[in-house]
């Protein structure tokens, strides 16, 4: 199943000004897992798990929006926007 954002988050996942656009919550749950920077944090954990409930239909979409953005500002990961 792969839910999405009423807005992308864009972010610059693969180093400085090298952006990339997350649409689904499939995309987010990927980067979490496999692009990373950081593998420990509370708000990975976090996004992790609310992800994981938006696909079982716990929490909605916007939910796992806001968990992805908070991993990547502790990440320390530029967001646009």
């Amino acid at each position: 199943m792969s839910k999405s954002w009423s807005k992308g988050v864009t972010l610059a996942l693969e180093g400085p000004d090298k952006f990339t656009t997350i649409t689904t919550i499939q995309e987010a749950s990927w980067a979490l897992i496999e692009d990373w920077p950081v593998e420990d944090g509370e708000a990975l954990d976090a996004a992790l798990l609310i992800i994981e409930a938006t696909l079982k239909g716990k929490k909605t979409p916007e939910d796992a929006r806001r968990a992805f953005i908070a991993a990547a500002q502790e990440a320390g990961i530029e967001v646009k926007g």
